[in-house]
Parts: C-alpha cells; structure tokens; sequence
C-alpha cells in the first residue's frame, strides 16, 4: 500500500536559495512551496540554444486572442444535457452520426436515472454506451471508463476502466486524458502524466485574459468537515441569491458600480451564475457611460477576444488605453500583447510592449512580470536573459498568476531555463489544466445539489473525481456519507449495497486525503479505527491519522496520543503520548477540555476510588442510593405502560399517529 504521508503534489525543490510561496490554483488544504537553489538554474551556455527555443511553434506563450468555443475544447462533454443553446435541456446531435446519437442518448438516460435511480434507465444507458464503443465511438469509451472505474452497473474493474479511457484519449477525449494523467500522477508515472497534463494545461491557458488574471473560479465544497457548507452554498445561487438581486436591483437603477459587478458576474460566471457574455457586454457598456473605468479594461477585452461580440482589435486597442488612463494599470498588459502581435496597431513593436509590460510590472500587476518574463526567455525585443526571466516568473507565480505556473511548469519539463524535474513540472501542469473548461462539471453538479437532486450532484462529482480533482472527490464522498440511499448510488448490480457505499466512500476519501484534505485522512483514520466500512486495522488508522497530522490537524494528534498512550496500532510509549496531547493543544486550544482531563486522571482516579469507598459504599448511603434507583425503575416502567395504553387507544378511536421513521445519516 502507498504512504498517504506523502502529498504528491507538494513536491519539495531547491532559486537563489530563497523561499517563494506558491498559492495553488486547485483547492489544495494547504499552499506549498518552492524552495530553489542556483543548481537548479541552468548556466547560460548549458541551457538550449536561443533558436531553438524561439522558432518553437510550441512556446508561442503570448497564443493568440480567439475564444474558442468550449465544446471545441471539451468534444464530448455533457454540456448539452445542462447548457443547451435553445434554454431547455434536449436530446441532442439530431441528425449527427449513429454513434452519437446513442452516446447523447445514454447520457441523457444516465442523468435521468441519476435522478429517478430507475436502475433500468442505467442499464440502457451502459448498453447505448457499448454499442457506441463497439463502433469506436471516443466519447462513448470514456463514459464506460468511467463507469467500469466506479462499479456501476458492471463490475468494478480498473484494467477495463484504464482501457476505455486510454482509447477515448487517443480518439481526443479530453476528460480521459484527465482521468488517465492523474492515475498516472497516482502511480509516481511522471514521463507519462507530465505529457498528457502539459497538453490540458496549454488547453485550459488559451482561454485566460490578456490583461490580467482571470478570477479562479474555484469548486465549491459543499460540506464543511461533517456538516453541509450553508454559507458558501448561499453564494452560489446565482440569479436566485438575495444579495445578487439587490445588486442587480442597484444596477438596473442606475448605479454604476453595481453594473460593472452584474457584468463581471456575467463574464466570468462568478457566484453560481452561467457566463453569457452578452450580458456582460451590455453591462459593462452601460457603467461605462455612467464614468466606470474598469468597465473600459474589460470592453478591451471582449473585443480582443471576440466574446459576444465581432471581434476588433481596434476597438480592443481604444478601450484599453482608455482605462490605462484612468490608472488601470493591468491595462497595459493588453496594450503591450497588441504590439507584440501587431494586432490593432500599425506595425509589431516590441520597444513599445515591453515599455507597457514594464508599466504593469512597476504597479505590481502580476501580468506586467509574466510579460517581462517571456520576452526575456524568448529574446523579443531583448538579449535572452534566463535569469531575468525566472525572476519575473517567479514574482507572477508568487502573485497568483496562472500563466506562470504554466511557464515554471513547461521549464521544469523540457529543461529549458531550469533543469528538468518531471514531478515538480506535472504538479504545476495540473494546477493549470484543472481550471480548463472541464471544470464545468463542478458547476452543474453544484447546480443539481441547490435543486435537490442529489443523485445527479453525485454521479457529476463522482465523473470529476475521477478527473483528479480533490474538492469533488471530497463532495461525493460526503454526499454518500450523509445521504446514504438518497445518493442514488449505483453498484454493479442495482442500488448500492451498504457495503459498496461504504467502500466507494472510503476509495473517495483516501483519494483526496492523498491531495492534501486532513478532513479526509481523519475519516479515513476513523474507518480503520471503528472497522466502518472496512476491518478494523488500527495500524492503518495510525498511518492514515499521521497523515492528517502532517498537516496540522490537532484530532489527528490527539488520536495518536490516545493510541501511543493505549498500545493500539502504535507501540505503548507514554512519553509519545503526552507529546501528541501537547502538540494538539498548540495547534487548538479546543484540545484544552480533553487533554487536561487525560493529564488529570492519574491524580484524580485516587480521590475518586477513595469517594466511592467513603461515601457511595457506606452502608447507610449505599442503601439510599439503592431506593433511589428503585424508585427511578419503577417511574419509568409506569410512564411506558401509561404511553403504551395511549397509543392503543388512539388505534381503536380510528385516530392513529403515524410517527415518521428516522433515516440514519439525515439527522
């Protein structure tokens, strides 16, 4: 079995022997850190040849401003069951190929079953699938990838599961490539994972702005520890959000503020609401006329980027330097972008882009280093200096910029500027690729939750989790922890067993305990411990608890010392013991209550044997006490024949009270 110890995507690195904290883009429990030396850094005349860097059609970093659609950059995704173009859900590819019409098919009956858990509407839907990757039909072979990786319907089976995706991603499905790079990654199969997860990165970095960085639109946790996250699931209603309506109520009376926000949703699909660009444009064009300059940098934008709009990149230009002047200084991003380009400009000048790179770069916009930092690595309009382009990139990295995890990433992995380091490369790589348009599925599984269809919400976190993502890992597993049958799980063979919800619950929770979450390797902790699930092992639940003590959880180590102090799993060392209670009182003083009672038991066992033998056993008390539990006996057995008449009377009078069962896990 693999260490849960170790966080594969925190990997440890020796620049210029200084700390730099990197803040991942995916919801990791804790940032990590990238600790560089000078060996790390390659010396000029070790690294590659400044031609063969800059005539690579690969390492075009500035890319180029179209918006692709996202089924361009996600074939096959499940978009149309959720974000159709006519509005209602419908079955879509009328008129397409055979085998697409039966993939969309078996989605649509997979999404229903999901929802109804009409184990026969699953069925059909695995048999539409198979017909469909009989034919070789790519996206159909991922959907019973996911299905055989799961159990559903069919036998759980990895190889078969490993098969369909390695077919569906050399047939250009995007999400087997998601689901293959992370069981690689899982594997320490870094020459692998690192290839597939630089080509989804370069995916999910095309559709970032020019000027500045896009927000990161996170998955949002549905569960807080054991109990339903109600103040994030607030926010993310959408148009259905109290707060959302007085805003958009403020916007449409004409405050200009509050139209630049309203747009801002809209365009980056922010608070649960769907991105639509044109009602973003109409937002923004409205706050503009009322004196709003950062509506200006945004116009700028859309019009570069063509989103809602025909794009012109004159009009880009002109909307750009009209927020540069209104000291909108990430403006200048986009600015500089154009003349690198020649795009809406008279010529390409690359004096002029680093001139405005460098602006951006002195009012610490992250984008302004990123910019510098390209031109550096890849000699435009400057001597190629690697140094300067490692610290440049490091600043933007440090600032949150997700271009420059990708370009720190795409050093580590072809050793150009930095040598190679395939583990550091693919744990960057992934942080990026995870914000492509995949990411969508977060969305509608959130949107499936807030209806109450919980079924739905879990079969979609169920699909991500298989993608590598540890908020939905996480989500799901909860999802059958609380809910239990009401989950809709699907086993190999109908509803899920108990045994298999326990089972698929506790693979969830390993999985994202290994990606950092200490929630989860505490649950896991537990399993083995209380044998939930699984056989008791508490060997395992030690291992699994050190775990979520490496990340400072102090019940982590109050269990630890409770184990050490009791020879369970852990040698009887009572040395260790009183240290794990200590270090669980530094890290929460909620550990105060336990740990002291602990400590307080070799001095208090005594007075408390010396009680009961003073006063309990004296002859006189003990026989009071004796009465007294008599009498409690029997007040009880007369209030119980007293309800047990009630209740037989209200069945003869035709007034029965039915009382509801309790469910276990929904109290």
């Amino acid at each position: 079995m693999r260490d849960p110890g170790r966080n594969l995507l925190a990997p440890i690195l020796l620049l210029l022997l200084l700390v730099i904290s990197l803040h991942p883009l995916s919801l990791a429990a804790r940032p990590f850190f990238l600790i560089l030396s000078q060996d790390d850094l390659k010396e000029a005349s070790a690294a590659a040849p400044p031609d063969e860097v800059v005539d690579s059609a690969d390492w075009d970093e500035f890319g180029d401003a179209e918006s692709r659609p996202e089924e361009e950059l996600d074939p096959g995704s499940w978009r149309p069951m959720f974000e159709p173009d006519g509005g209602e859900p419908l079955p879509p590819a009328a008129g397409g190929s055979a085998p697409e019409e039966l993939y969309y098919s078996g989605v649509s009956k997979m999404m229903a079953a999901a929802s109804s858990g009409e184990g026969r509407l699953m069925e059909e839907a695995v048999s539409e699938f198979e017909d469909g990757a009989a034919a070789g039909y790519a996206h159909a072979q991922s959907a019973l990838g996911f299905l055989y990786g799961m159990g559903q319907m069919r036998d759980r089976s990895k190889g078969k599961a490993f098969l369909y995706h390695h077919f569906a991603a050399e047939g250009g499905n995007m999400q087997s490539k998601m689901a293959l790079a992370y069981t690689y990654l899982r594997q320490d199969m870094y020459d692998k994972a690192v290839k597939l997860y630089a080509e989804l990165a370069e995916v999910a970095v095309n559709s970032f702005l020019i000027t500045k960085e896009s927000p990161v639109i996170e998955p949002v946790r549905i569960h807080n520890g054991a109990e339903e996250n109600k103040e994030a699931l607030r926010k993310s209603r959408g148009e259905d959000d109290e707060d959302f309506q007085i805003l958009e109520y403020q916007a449409q009376k004409g405050n200009a503020i509050a139209m630049y926000k309203v747009g801002l949703f809209y365009y980056f699909g922010l608070r649960g609401l769907r991105r639509d660009h044109k009602k973003a444009l109409s937002w923004f064009l409205k706050a503009e006329e009322k004196g709003e300059p950062r509506s200006m940098e945004l116009l700028g934008e859309i019009y570069a980027r063509g989103a809602g709009v025909e794009r012109n990149y004159t009009k880009a230009f002109e909307w750009l330097k009209l927020a540069s002047q209104q000291q909108l200084y990430s403006a200048y991003n986009g600015m500089g972008y154009l003349y690198v380009k020649g795009y809406g400009v008279e010529k390409k000048n690359y004096t002029k882009a680093k001139e405005y790179f460098e602006r951006a770069a002195e009012n610490d916009e992250a984008g302004g280093h990123y910019n510098l930092g390209v031109m550096y690595l890849k000699a435009i309009g400057v001597k190629r200096d690697v140094m300067a382009a490692c610290k440049y990139f490091i600043l933007a990295a440090n600032a949150g910029q997700p271009k420059a995890f990708y370009q720190l990433a795409k050093m580590f992995h072809t050793g150009v500027g930095l040598k190679k380091n395939l583990p550091m490369a693919t744990a960057l790589y992934k942080l990026v690729a995870e914000r492509g348009p995949w990411g969508s599925l977060s969305r509608w599984a959130l949107e499936s939750y807030l209806k109450g269809n919980v079924g739905k919400a879990f079969l979609l976190y169920s699909r991500m989790a298989e993608l590598g993502y540890e908020v939905a890992q996480s989500n799901a597993a909860w999802i059958l922890d609380k809910y239990g049958e009401l989950s809709m799980c699907m086993g190999e063979a109908g509803f899920c067993t108990d045994a298999e919800r326990h089972q698929r619950s506790h693979y969830l929770w390993w999985q994202a305990s290994e990606q950092g979450n200490e929630h989860a390797a505490l649950l896991i902790g537990d399993a083995y411990y209380y044998g939930r699930g699984t056989e008791r092992d508490y060997e395992r639940a030690a291992e699994a608890y050190m775990h979520a003590k490496s990340q400072s959880n102090a019940q982590a180590m109050f269990n630890l010392g409770y184990m050490h102090e009791h020879g369970q799993g852990l040698p009887f060392d009572l040395h260790l013991a009183k240290r794990y209670y200590d270090q669980a009182l530094e890290n929460d003083p909620a550990a105060k209550l336990p740990v002291n009672f602990i400590d307080s038991l070799p001095e208090a066992y005594p007075k408390v044997e010396e009680w009961v033998d003073n006063v309990i056993l004296e002859e006189g008390n003990a026989t009071i006490l004796t009465l007294f539990v008599c009498l409690l006996t029997v007040l009880y057995l007369r209030e119980r024949q007293r309800r047990h008449a009630a209740a037989v009377g209200g069945v003869v009078g035709g007034q029965q009270q039915l009382i509801e069962p309790v469910v276990p896990g929904l109290n």
